[in-house]
């Protein structure tokens, strides 16, 4: 019987320790910072603001900034949300993916009612450099590197 109540008492702190690790926004802190596309001038941007972190995705071309993108991540109620804005794309409005998994920083969002992409990902490789895959059916899409620049 004591087996049994020990199993119990660990399965019990071991869900809930999975459940609070997907419900804290202090995952996501290795976003904060401006991210380079590996061989092209594409960037990610972020910075954490009040209770969210709000990013954005642009290029340079001649000198000048040119945003295709506005991405927040939140807390809606015990989800993380990842939730992109691409202009003129959704009559201007954010789609939202749900974090699904953190496993061996691997970070995937999800939203498998969207026609593409229907995962967001993104690979911590090691303090500088993210690994990002966007995803369709079966897992297809696209996927580039990451490089964290020095502000």
């Amino acid at each position: 019987m004591k087996i049994i109540k020990l199993s119990i008492t660990v399965l019990v702190l071991i869900s809930y320790t999975a459940c609070s690790q997907n419900n804290s926004l202090q995952h996501v802190d290795f976003l904060i910072g401006t991210w380079k596309k590996e061989g092209k001038e594409s960037y990610e941007s972020w910075v954490k603001k009040d209770d969210k972190f709000q990013g954005q995705s642009y290029k340079i071309k001649d000198g000048q900034k040119f945003v295709s993108e506005n991405i927040e991540v939140t807390l809606v109620g015990d989800q993380i949300m990842y939730t992109p804005t691409v202009f003129n794309q959704n009559d201007g409005k954010g789609i939202p993916f749900t974090l699904k998994s953190l496993e061996e920083n691997l970070f995937s969002f999800e939203n498998p009612k969207h026609d593409f992409p229907k995962k967001i990902q993104y690979k911590i490789l090691n303090s500088n450099e993210l690994y990002v895959s966007v995803l369709g059916e079966k897992d297809k899409g696209f996927s580039y590197k990451l490089m964290k620049q020095l502000d």
